[in-house]
């Protein structure tokens, strides 16, 4: 009992140590925020032939950057499998973690890790080649299904598949690009991970059109930024950029129209502009600053998994809430 405790306590420990609770002091320091992403997930995060980082959750970080340094390209990425993530921001090797990753709460309360928000709703889905003639994923029995190990979906396809009465073999891979290598390869009939990423992944095919995403959802994958437990300022800066960007597009405020909104007699739109900025211990044009160097959140998903990307992916759940959706954001006052 005694060495339980000493455990909890220690671990506890190593936690608090990590977050230093003065990340904003070391980012400001350092001159740059280091971020960590996934692998390689288009409409994401992953970089181009000139090594240059997009995405939606690349889109986060750039907005941190934005409200801290006053400029969003002071960003340091790092590319991290779903196994080294964790371990890699509660180390301090990274200041924020915006890898596609769902908030739990063995995560949010076991691993010193705080969400800051959700940037993208999501759900486990399957993927599967079309020539199989399979339109259900109740047809399934039996399959040898490809998987990211260290993920939520490990534990989703086991629930799935015991509560339906049907057996599976799982092939499990470190990161998505071995995933669909494996797909490719015949490996296996079906590859399963968040439904946003078998878009993603899909486009790696040769021919897309060859596979199909099946209609079923069998879990809830609320995706966000992570960082650590223990520093309540950087926690803040880094829930309130997400904020801002969804309060913008709610407010009609663009990164091409903001220098005329600052203009804006609106009390609301005028919040969002500046004013609020010694309540996280940055200057007043935080806001105006991620706006305009990165865009509203609606941008965002449009340029990056929407009509104006190769995923073109609805908004479905991530409209606005008055939009038919429910992304929504806590008042900026």
């Amino acid at each position: 009992m005694r060495k339980s405790l000493f455990l909890g306590l220690a671990t506890a420990a190593i936690f608090s140590t990590t977050a230093q609770a003065g990340t904003l002091e070391d980012v400001k320091k350092a001159g740059f925020v280091k971020c960590g992403v996934s692998t390689s997930l288009a409409g994401f995060s992953a970089a181009d032939d000139k090594g240059n980082w997009k995405g939606l959750d690349v889109d986060v970080c750039r907005g941190v950057a934005a409200a801290v340094l006053g400029d969003a390209t002071k960003v340091k990425f790092s590319p991290l499998t779903a196994k080294e993530r964790f371990t890699a921001l509660q180390s301090g090797e990274i200041d924020i973690l915006s890898r596609n990753t769902t908030w739990t709460l063995t995560r949010d309360a076991s691993l010193g890790l705080n969400f800051a928000g959700v940037n993208y709703y999501d759900g486990q889905g399957f993927m599967v080649s079309k020539k199989l003639g399979i339109d259900s994923t109740l047809k399934l029995d039996g399959a040898a299904i490809c998987i990211q190990a260290g993920t939520t979906t490990e534990l989703n396809l086991s629930d799935y598949f015991k509560a339906n009465n049907m057996k599976y073999k799982a092939i499990t891979f470190d990161t998505n690009d071995q995933t669909i290598e494996g797909f490719k390869s015949g490996r296996c009939d079906v590859l399963t991970t968040d439904q946003s990423g078998l878009y993603s992944l899909r486009l790696k095919l040769e021919d897309p059109n060859s596979a199909v995403v099946l209609p079923e959802i069998i879990s809830k994958e609320p995706l966000g930024p992570v960082v650590r437990q223990g520093d309540d300022v950087w926690f803040n800066i880094v829930k309130w950029t997400l904020n801002a960007m969804i309060n913008a597009e709610e407010m009609g405020v663009t990164s091409k129209n903001v220098d005329e909104m600052k203009k804006s007699k609106d009390p609301a739109i005028g919040r969002l502009m500046g004013g609020q900025g010694e309540k996280l211990k940055l200057d007043d044009n935080w806001s105006f600053n991620i706006i305009k160097q990165v865009g509203n959140y609606g941008e965002s998903f449009e340029a990056n998994v929407g009509a104006g990307s190769p995923l073109k992916i609805e908004r479905g759940v991530n409209a606005l809430w008055n939009k038919g959706g429910i992304m929504y954001a806590p008042p900026i006052r």
